[in-house]
Formats: C-alpha cells, sequence, structure tokens
C-alpha cells in the first residue's frame, strides 16, 4: 500500500521532477507534486511525495529528513490526512446584498 508523504522547506527551486529524482533513491515514487501559489505560479515551499510502500516511505524519511535538497535543509514527515473543511456557508454574510428590507 502507498504511503504520502510531506516535504516541507523546499528551495523555490525545486520541481516536480526534481522531488522525484531525488525520492527515487529511496524506491518507487507513485507521485511527486510541489504545491504552488494558483495566483503566482511560485513554489510555495512545501510538497508531497507519495512512495508505492510503507518501507519505502520509512526508508525516504530516514534518508531527507534533515538533510539538503538544492541548497535546502527539508523535513520530510508522514503526511496527515486532508482536515474536513468547513462549508461554503459560514453564517452571517448575506450575499452582499442591502438586506434591511424596505425600498431602494
Amino acid at each position: 500500500m502507498s504511503k504520502k508523504l510531506y516535504i516541507g522547506g523546499l528551495s523555490y527551486d525545486t520541481t516536480d521532477d526534481g522531488l522525484r529524482d531525488a525520492f527515487a533513491q529511496a524506491g518507487t515514487v507513485t507521485s511527486a507534486t510541489v504545491i504552488t501559489d494558483k495566483f503566482s505560479g511560485r513554489s510555495r515551499g512545501f510538497g508531497f511525495v507519495e512512495m508505492a510502500t510503507e518501507d519505502e516511505a520509512q526508508a525516504a524519511i530516514d534518508m531527507w529528513n534533515g538533510k539538503e535538497l538544492d541548497g535546502r535543509t527539508i523535513t520530510v514527515n508522514e503526511a496527515s490526512p486532508p482536515k474536513e473543511r468547513a462549508s461554503e456557508h459560514r453564517g452571517g454574510f448575506r450575499g452582499g446584498y442591502n438586506d434591511r428590507g424596505g425600498s431602494r
């Protein structure tokens, strides 16, 4: 079963391919993604790597946590499951219109 890893402290120059190549030294990488800002396209300094097995994931943690990649010391640990997001409607806001009644 595959295991997803969180990679923090990445250089802004690290690419998906660079991340994949680095972690391939520890085993089979099924996916590697550097998270980017949706507006600027610039790296946000972290990413995720999915390793094919739990043993390979542990090997990657042992190999890379606290080590240097592209000039930066990175943090590697098991990724937490995504947190549930609150619903889009959070109350209080009424759509931006004058909702006091009466004529306009």
